[in-house]
């Protein structure tokens, strides 16, 4: 099987390619143009060093200690001395295909050719991807940029540990076992490589990937739950919904009449009651609003992977004979911060609304149908507890929905007194999605209950197949052994990357 390639410095980037180098080990490269402009503004930053010309960065302390000069001989020692400083992360380490992202974004940011990295140092975190060594980031302790990138960097000088293809060891003793030698860094690397916005990018590309996956499910199980539930398709009348000025609410809408087409169950239920609860009426509206906050997620990534970030940036003329440095705040990651913080709440209403359906399947006064879903209610508690368990996934995602932006605290002296804590932002949004896809898992295992109890009807041909699916791993449940296994199961399945190949041929809208 050849392994997939994504080449850095042509075409502008896409959120998924970065996910095919984290998630699936895609081999990375740059095309010799994209090399052309790193050399091009390591030399204007060499140049720039040798002059006496106070540059931020370049010759200068960072920070608050911007002001302080140093000399020729000071400024590889003040690369090295960043690294160190700022690899003060703690907590548990982030997953390694975080760090991959992380790696790919830095390259990315490298690539556009105005940080002015020392090519060798980019080769060889591009070799680092390639062969699946991957340094151990702890995930916390992060303002909104910084740490995450200086535990990388320290992997460069064999310091720190790595995860080398699931082993975990120093990382000298990775860099010795393929003929590496530790790299030294120079003028700026050190400033370089911890700057800009790839430690939130990176995280904020999975995200997308995650909740793309959790947009397609959600509608799958709404669908599942509108049937079961005996709802009034008229609500999702196509010249109703088109009515509403929203992209989302139009694809959720369609998806939703292409998964129950041709229902018996439907069919018997119409016109039984006028109308349904909001959590079965208002499925479009509520699920296409999320769809919209994600494709604007997606447009400020993909915008993100495309620009310029490090701080200062080199500006070379167009005939490469002049260069200039300009301090300013590309770095700062308000946008992608904002663009997670406004996922999240999104992926709280996703999680909601499945547990307001969950609620209406387990309460026979709401759906009609056997209470908690047992026939032996009594000395059976059926699903009774877990909707208990989704109220709790989603209690915890309303706590994650509050925004990381909005805080703020000074730090570097009085340089850095605004922050966006875009990492915080990202880690919190990917808490957040495996909450609501246990929430999606719980509906799954909930709904298919129900349709065992009420097969004799008949079901849409799209939904059949999802109920079948589960019930090849999970059995109708009769309390023999914990819940918890089959939820586990469900979730799994809505987890397993070939789940939705045969559903996104029949229903493509459901991927975003």
């Amino acid at each position: 099987m050849n392994r997939k390639r994504v080449v850095l410095g042509g075409e502008p980037l896409d959120w998924r390619q970065v996910v095919a180098v984290a998630r699936d080990h895609a081999e990375l490269s740059l095309t010799r143009q994209a090399w052309e402009k790193i050399t091009a503004a390591r030399k204007a930053v060499e140049d720039i060093a040798a002059t006496s010309t106070p540059c931020y960065g370049i010759n200068t302390g960072l920070g608050a200690l911007c002001h302080v000069a140093l000399d020729r001989k000071q400024l590889s020692r003040l690369s090295f001395h960043t690294l160190m400083s700022h690899s003060c992360g703690v907590g548990e380490s982030l997953r390694v295909e975080q760090v991959r992202a992380i790696m790919c974004c830095a390259i990315v940011n490298y690539s556009h050719g105005f940080s002015g990295l020392d090519p060798d140092a980019v080769k060889r975190l591009i070799d680092l991807l390639n062969a699946g060594v991957t340094p151990i980031v702890p995930s916390r302790g992060s303002v909104g940029y910084l740490t995450h990138m200086a535990h990388i960097g320290l992997a460069l000088l064999g310091q720190g540990e790595v995860d080398d293809r699931g082993t975990r060891m120093p990382a000298r003793d990775a860099l010795y076992r393929r003929g590496w030698s530790p790299w030294t860094p120079g003028v700026k690397d050190g400033l370089s490589l911890v700057n800009g916005t790839p430690a939130m990018t990176g995280l904020a590309c999975l995200d997308l990937a995650y909740t793309t996956r959790l947009a397609a499910w959600a509608d799958v199980m709404a669908a599942m739950s509108f049937e079961v539930l005996g709802g009034q398709v008229e609500a999702f009348s196509p010249e109703a919904l088109h009515l509403k000025q929203s992209k989302g609410v139009r694809t959720v809408g369609d998806n939703l009449n292409r998964l129950i087409a041709g229902s018996p169950h439907l069919a018997r239920s119409q016109g039984q009651h006028l109308q349904d609860a909001l959590s079965l009426r208002a499925i479009p509206q509520v699920h296409g609003a999320c769809r919209d906050q994600l494709d604007h997620a997606i447009r400020v990534v993909n915008g993100e992977l495309n620009a310029a970030t490090d701080n200062p940036l080199v500006l070379t003329s167009q005939d490469g004979r002049r260069a200039r440095v300009v301090s300013q705040a590309n770095p700062h990651g308000e946008a992608i911060a904002m663009a997670c913080d406004g996922l999240a709440i999104a992926i709280c209403e996703w999680s909601a609304l499945s547990e307001r359906r969950v609620y209406r399947l387990v309460t026979p006064e709401a759906g009609r149908l056997p209470a908690f879903l047992t026939p032996e209610s009594g000395v059976k508690s059926g699903m009774m507890i877990a909707q208990y368990a989704a109220s709790s996934l989603v209690a915890d995602n309303k706590r994650l929905a509050q925004p990381a932006i909005t805080d703020n605290f000074r730090t570097s002296g009085l340089q850095e007194d605004h922050l966006s804590f875009g990492e915080s932002a990202a880690l919190k949004l990917d808490l957040a999605l495996e909450n609501a896809l246990s929430v999606l898992a719980i509906e799954y295992v909930a709904v298919a209950q129900a349709y065992d109890l009420v097969k004799a009807t008949g079901f849409a041909a799209l939904t059949s197949q999802v109920w079948k699916q589960l019930r090849k791993t999970v059995a109708f449940y009769r309390e023999d052994h914990p819940l918890s296994q089959d939820i586990q199961a469900a979730f799994a399945r809505l987890n397993a990357p070939e789940a939705l190949d045969d559903l996104l041929f029949a229903v493509p809208g459901l991927s975003p």
